[in-house]
């Protein structure tokens, strides 16, 4: 049985529990054993930020997530430069967000302005000397790997835990609707797109999801392969029935058969249904990932009847 996720439900608040001593508000009055008398021990990286600052909305939250997963090698101070005009002008800050990082008692690196996660968690690597590893990125890594495996179950608990932490991760969100998908949930897996927000199923991984959805809900109508096989193998140049096949193939998970009907399809009348065949031969790929070796060979083979 599927967990059902709610795709909007709202994140932890920042600052709170775990990140006791590790994530915290300072100012003049506290700098030095807030900054300096730690970083005596160990690296601390110090955020100066202003609340009418947009960039600073976006690269605190990456810098605390960054922070929790460095597992205590890094600490971060948060200093508001409104409330702290003072310092600020010490440390020569002229515009916000900006960062630094503190080691025996004296900044060491820094950089202004906003920064992709991929740069922030550079900046934490190189402070605290070793590789700091997202478990968001391991878990969707441990979740993909078991629903190539044939492991929905196991695949959607995982992306489950990453949705636990990152309630918008579309990858994950993505990866729930392929399991339902997978484990035959149709109903609940359309009940979990229709809970989602507008923008969140044009998210690629999303939306490639709901392809995946899309199929398998064409196919409960086909479900009967042996019905459509020989329906095609009756009616040889009815182009509707080999489509009928290619979505049952894609429905029994026959991928390679299910390509080369629709190859068939687009090699024998290309125009066919507004250019039907080849629409959902797309819809295929997408469902099915682009990594996928049917998806490589499909796109291949599709190729080579449109161009050559």
């Amino acid at each position: 049985m599927s967990i059902i996720l709610d795709p909007n439900a709202p994140t932890a608040p920042a600052g709170s529990g775990a990140d006791s001593g590790l994530i915290k508000d300072s100012g003049i009055e506290t700098f030095v054993q807030d900054v300096i008398e730690p970083s005596m021990e160990g690296p601390v990286v110090v955020d100066f930020w202003a609340p009418w600052c947009g960039p600073c909305k976006t690269l605190t939250p990456i810098i605390e997530k960054v922070t929790r997963e460095a597992g205590g090698r890094v600490k971060l101070v948060k200093i508001d430069i409104d409330q702290n005009q003072e310092l600020a002008a010490q440390l020569r800050i002229q515009s916000v967000p900006t960062v630094y990082a503190f080691k025996d008692g004296r900044p060491i690196d820094g950089f202004q302005g906003a920064q992709p996660e991929s740069e922030v968690r550079a900046f934490f690597e190189r402070i605290a000397g070793g590789p700091i590893e997202s478990p968001i990125e391991m878990l969707l890594e441990k979740a993909h790997a078991a629903l190539a495996e044939g492991d929905p179950i196991t695949a959607h608990g995982l992306y489950g835990n990453v949705l636990e932490r990152e309630p918008d991760n579309d990858t994950a969100l993505g990866g729930v609707l392929r399991c339902m998908v997978a484990m035959g949930e149709i109903e609940n897996a359309r009940g979990f797109v229709d809970d989602m927000g507008d923008r969140t199923r044009l998210k690629t991984p999303v939306a490639a999801a709901i392809s995946a959805l899309e199929l398998a809900e064409a196919g409960l109508h086909n479900a009967d392969l042996d019905v459509a096989r020989a329906n095609a193998e009756a009616n040889p140049t009815n182009i509707q029935t080999k489509f009928d096949l290619g979505i049952a193939l894609f429905a029994a998970n026959k991928r390679e058969e299910a390509v080369q009907t629709m190859i068939d399809i687009i090699r024998t009348d290309r125009e066919w249904n507004d250019d039907g065949a080849r629409t959902q031969l797309i819809k295929f790929f997408e469902a099915w990932g682009p990594m996928d070796p049917a998806s490589v060979a499909g796109r291949r083979a599709l190729s080579t009847v449109l161009f050559v």
